[in-house]
């Protein structure tokens, strides 16, 4: 069983930045492949980010490419996504998952536990 909180959300201009963080608990967070989804209402879930079990292999989706970074500390269970250069189109409730893969997923059924989300609005 693993239990992911995140954290970092919040209202930024166009143009700023955020660092979202996902704190894990439960055993073997290092055998997971992990990943950041973000879900606007009405809309599905999509793909934003995926990072290796080992990192530092990463996986991105096309439209944050250049501008968001995912990273990861097993000494400290936890997940990163610096977002740079934000867009209105990047607002969100952003999600932490974590996969029982060895490697960058994008596939949503692939993961196994996820979130709660945290909320990243983009003003213009």
């Amino acid at each position: 069983q693993v239990q992911l909180v995140e954290s970092g959300g919040g209202l930024v201009q166009a143009g700023g930045s955020l660092r979202l963080s996902c704190a894990a608990s439960g055993r073997f967070f290092s055998s997971y492949a992990m990943g950041w989804f973000r879900q606007v209402p009405g809309k599905e879930r999509e793909f934003v980010a995926s990072i290796g079990k080992a990192g530092p292999n990463t996986d991105y989706t096309d439209s944050v490419k250049g501008r968001f970074t995912m990273s990861r500390d097993n000494t400290k269970n936890t997940v990163y996504l610096q977002m740079n250069s934000l867009k209105p189109e990047d607002t969100a409730v952003y999600y932490c998952a974590a996969a029982w893969v060895r490697t960058t997923t994008s596939t949503t059924s692939t993961y196994d536990y996820w979130g709660q989300g945290t909320q990243v609005t983009v003003s213009s």
